[in-house]
């Protein structure tokens, strides 16, 4: 029932009051791409315990082949464009069990920076190799020019929509399929006890490299759908960006539960185009966000709902809203201190040319008046302030909710 009704979304959110709009629907492409990327990630580090620095590799390698497949394409080879995702997949696996083997040698700390060289090796072959890179410019190609597919020519946006639609729904329910499988279930062995695994007849390396693989490939199927949405790739798609982004995707979203890359990619997807449209600074929120997911969050936004879920389903959830308000409340106040002493300090220290003057909730404000600076950190202590004295009792609640919940006593 839950994969029927994931279906039904996918095919007829484009069709939704607010969502069909030319904006809108690229906005879904690109969440679509990144589900596939984060879940991808999320096969090393949620579920084999392998923290990547260089996922992005796979990734923008599969896009690099699927853009010479649309060429090919183009060029005459029978090719539709609903299998070039299929190609950049193939070359994403390629690559993945290239590089894999000595990659999960080890894991940990040895894994996590041999794939931060893998990474900046290929960043820089990226300028070099120009036959199969393009250098600087990358390389494009026109995804009208492959062979129609059932009378579809792939130039209207909502037809490429559909296309990573059906791949989007194709690979969650892969990757869904292969965390049941005992191959998936031995990647769970692995993480948490290599040593137990070993004994019980399991190589670790072996295990982790089929993982690494299969994350490869579904890593070069996102790559392969970006590359006929935008119609280039560049050196960007396996640089430190893209894989500092999918980590923060499947980081945010909680790595614990499948469905937290989901969430991740969706939220970061938009919060990328969203926040860019408002602030210079949006790269700077997202790492703020991140670290503040570290610290009171760990287990992401999907770690946030099961946490709460023993607690709703019991209808005590209305019992919670007082002591979170008190501690929300606050939270709002230092957000706001904070978002105010970030763009002026932006303004004034990285980006002079933008004027001292913004404008936010309405409100106007120059960066060069010190009352400004003091409401920035006025608003900012007395929210942290505030949090303090409201977390605590919020936590507390939640413990004795929570036993309540499960029979563990009352509160």
């Amino acid at each position: 029932m839950p994969w029927g009704i994931f279906a039904l979304v996918l095919v007829v959110l484009p069709h939704l009051p607010g969502f069909g709009s030319g904006y809108a629907v690229s906005l879904l492409s690109q969440m679509g791409i990144a589900v596939i990327f984060a879940l991808s990630y999320n096969m090393l580090l949620g579920h084999t315990g392998l923290l990547s620095f260089g996922h992005a590799v796979y990734f923008g390698l599969g896009a690099f082949v699927a853009m010479h497949a649309v060429r090919w394409a183009a060029a005459g080879l029978w090719l539709p464009i609903p299998l070039v995702p299929l190609v950049g997949g193939l070359g994403g696996l390629f690559f993945a069990a290239l590089l894999g083997w000595p990659s999960t040698r080890r894991a940990g700390t040895v894994f996590a920076m041999i794939s931060l060289g893998i990474a900046e090796m290929v960043v820089a072959l990226s300028y070099m190799i120009v036959s199969f890179f393009g250098g600087e410019e990358g390389i494009n190609g026109d995804r009208t020019k492959a062979p129609s597919f059932l009378g579809f020519g792939f130039g209207p946006q909502i037809e490429v929509y559909y296309v990573i639609a059906a791949w989007c729904f194709a690979s969650v329910a892969a990757m869904y399929a292969f965390t049941r499988t005992p191959v998936g279930r031995m990647c769970n062995a692995v993480r948490d006890n290599p040593e137990r695994a070993e004994f019980v007849g399991y190589n670790p390396q072996v295990v982790r490299y089929v993982a690494f693989m299969a994350a490869g490939f579904f890593a070069g199927i996102a790559g392969g759908l970006n590359a006929i949405n935008y119609e280039i790739v560049t050196a960007i798609s396996v640089g430190a960006a893209t894989s500092g982004a999918v980590l923060l995707m499947a980081f945010i979203g909680g790595v614990g539960h499948f469905v937290g890359p989901v969430l991740g990619a969706v939220a970061i997807t938009y919060l990328q185009v969203s926040l860019s449209d408002f602030t210079h600074a949006w790269l700077l929120y997202f790492g703020l966000m991140f670290v503040l997911m570290v610290l009171f969050a760990p287990g992401g936004l999907a770690g946030l709902w099961f946490m709460h879920a023993p607690i709703l389903r019991a209808g005590l959830g209305a019992r919670l809203i007082g002591p979170y308000a008190r501690a929300v409340g606050p939270a709002l106040v230092l957000a706001l201190g904070a978002i105010i002493a970030i763009e002026v300090n932006y303004r004034v220290s990285t980006r002079p040319d933008l004027g001292t003057a913004f404008e936010f909730a309405g409100i106007a404000f120059d960066a060069s008046q010190p009352w400004v600076w003091l409401l920035a950190g006025s608003l900012a202590a007395a929210g942290f302030w505030g949090m303090r004295r409201g977390l605590g009792p919020a936590f507390e609640r939640h413990a004795s909710l929570m036993a309540e919940a499960k029979g563990g006593g009352a509160p």
